[in-house]
């Protein structure tokens, strides 16, 4: 049983890498500095000490003084000797609750990676990664008031920038403005000595304190409503090393998230969130604000902002750079041709990699004060920027006159085109893509009914569209069918959820109807002439069409 679990009842997101009851005989990289008091009531380097200790699976029964096991544990862990005033303890260190040694084998073994959205994870070689996240949020979970005031050494590390640069080539994305794709530094074999190079250089700038942020370039993504959505796109130097300070900060700030919010977190999806509106509707709050804030990335200030992240941060270094990647300024093209440079005094790039955690930092708050709050008797799950608040009828209008008070105190304004209230068993709602509404089932019982909501059926038919057009005729069937294969996986994997089955049956229906006349279009080319047509198992077996799941899915929690 682990300390966080022992405490909080929850076990950990960050799960321990291999090697944690000292099998592979090497020892840590990862010296954890810390101020305070630790989770197992010890104090500063003392607390050092035995969490190195841990991460190396030091046996119990060491023998000799204990200012020799200072000294042997300090060579080679890597750590100073600590003052002579804190003494370890006299009988060697123990296997304490929590320890790493006690750890379950299902929890050891259990996967890290965040699904669905791009949230930094850690690759399964990087367990000198792994094991100092796990230190890290033990520490902040069971010490409300501690703060990580030496990490900036751990960032400049090689283990973690290679991590952090794995994990955005895995992400892909467009270059910044020195033009740069993350294709250049994909392969890792003895002959790349770009990607070397480039590691190499980009450690001895963080070491140095050379490094600064470049300029963002900004792009704009239309919108289904015909507006545009405004993007921030790094440099992949800058993306690599906000990686790596997302790799050790998330930890920290994820001890203090609330459970409610779904986005960009570790272990935490959008099936979840529809499940906890459902357990919100069950017990009788069926009066809904569906709420979105306007602008919510690019209007967070920074000065708010910044004093929230000094709650759990001390580190000047590491505080610097999150400042510098936040006031970097951002490069747009004009008119004609050219670009020009403006100053960014205001919110946080949508498509940083750190932007999601400081986003769910700044309104961690709102969560905690609407589902913790005896006033409102409310539930608020929040999914990024896009919440709703399920409360009891008619106290709707009030959640609403507090939510827009909190909100305009912190400088942040409601959506009030897409922001309402509405009475759920009349009029449903929708949510994340999934259509929700109270329908009464074959017993007599009411409950909430949840399928993908009719906008998100459209935007996969409009997509087999595209790509079944007389225009596409002249290509190969089987590159064809690969690309509809991957939206069909992709829609499939996300919505298979719920009551989603008659709706994936009708979808499977009209792929498999469009894909057959595109065969037959392009293979037909005597005028007149008959052609078989084309069978589901023909599509499925012959040309390897993907078919959705025809199987019900009440729940993937």
């Amino acid at each position: 049983m682990s300390i966080d679990k022992e405490r909080t009842g929850k076990p950990s997101p960050y799960p321990m890498g291999e090697g944690c009851q000292g099998q592979t005989g090497q020892p840590s990289q990862f010296a954890h500095r810390s101020g305070g008091d630790s989770g197992d009531g010890m104090r500063g380097r003392e607390a050092r000490v035995t969490q190195e200790t841990c991460l190396r699976g030091e046996n119990a029964s060491t023998s000799g003084t204990t200012s020799e096991k200072k000294k042997a544990v300090s060579a080679r862990a890597g750590v100073r000797v600590p003052h002579s005033s804190l003494e370890a303890p006299e009988s060697g260190v123990e296997r304490r609750r929590g320890s790493c040694a006690e750890e379950s084998k299902a929890e050891r073994e259990r996967g890290d990676g965040p699904q669905g959205i791009a949230t930094p994870t850690v690759p399964e070689t990087a367990t000198g990664v792994r094991k100092l996240q796990r230190t890290l949020y033990r520490q902040a979970k069971s010490k409300p008031k501690w703060k990580a005031w030496s990490l900036y050494a751990d960032v400049c590390r090689r283990e973690v920038l290679e991590a952090a640069l794995e994990q955005v080539i895995a992400n892909g994305g467009a270059p910044g403005i020195d033009g740069q794709r993350v294709e250049s530094l994909k392969e890792r074999k003895e002959g790349n000595e770009l990607r070397e190079r480039w590691l190499a250089e980009l450690q001895t700038q963080l070491r140095d304190k050379t490094y600064r942020p470049s300029p963002v370039r900004r792009v704009y993504i239309p919108k289904a409503n015909g507006k545009v959505r405004p993007l921030g796109i790094p440099t992949v130097r800058d993306r690599v090393a906000q990686t790596a300070v997302v790799l050790l900060l998330l930890p920290v700030f994820e001890a203090d998230f609330h459970e409610n919010s779904y986005a960009y977190r570790p272990r935490k999806r959008a099936q979840q969130a529809i499940d906890a509106i459902k357990e919100a509707l069950l017990s009788g709050r069926r009066e809904v604000v569906d709420a979105d804030l306007s602008g919510y990335f690019d209007t967070i200030p920074h000065a708010e902002l910044m004093r929230l992240v000094k709650g759990r941060v001390s580190d000047g270094s590491i505080l610097r750079l999150i400042k510098g990647w936040l006031r970097a300024p951002v490069v747009e093209e004009d008119p004609k041709g050219g670009r020009r440079m403006r100053a960014n005094r205001c919110g946080t790039p949508q498509g940083g990699v750190i932007s999601p955690m400081l986003a769910n930092l700044y309104l961690d708050g709102l969560d905690k004060a609407v589902n913790t709050g005896r006033e409102m008797q409310a539930v608020m799950v929040r999914y990024a920027d896009d919440f709703v608040v399920l409360c009891r009828k008619g106290r709707g209008a009030e959640v609403y006159r507090r939510l827009k008070l909190w909100l305009e105190r912190r400088k942040l304004k409601l959506n009030e085109e897409k922001t309402r209230v509405v009475n759920f068993e009349e009029d449903g709602l929708e949510f994340l893509g999934f259509q929700l509404s109270w329908r009464k089932g074959r017993s007599g019982r009411q409950y909430p009914h949840c399928e993908p909501s009719a906008k998100s059926a459209h935007k996969l038919r409009e997509a087999v569209r595209e790509e079944t057009a007389r225009d596409t005729l002249w290509k190969q069937p089987e590159e064809v069918i690969q690309r509809i294969n991957q939206r069909m996986r992709g829609w499939a994997g996300y919505f298979h959820y719920g009551n989603s089955t008659r709706v994936l049956a009708k979808l499977q229906w009209y792929v498999e109807a469009r894909v057959g006349r595109w065969l037959w279009k392009k293979h037909a080319k005597i005028r007149g002439r008959f052609a078989p047509e084309h069978t589901r198992e023909q599509l499925t077996e012959r040309h390897g069409l993907y078919r959705m799941p025809h199987h019900a899915a009440y729940g993937k929690s």
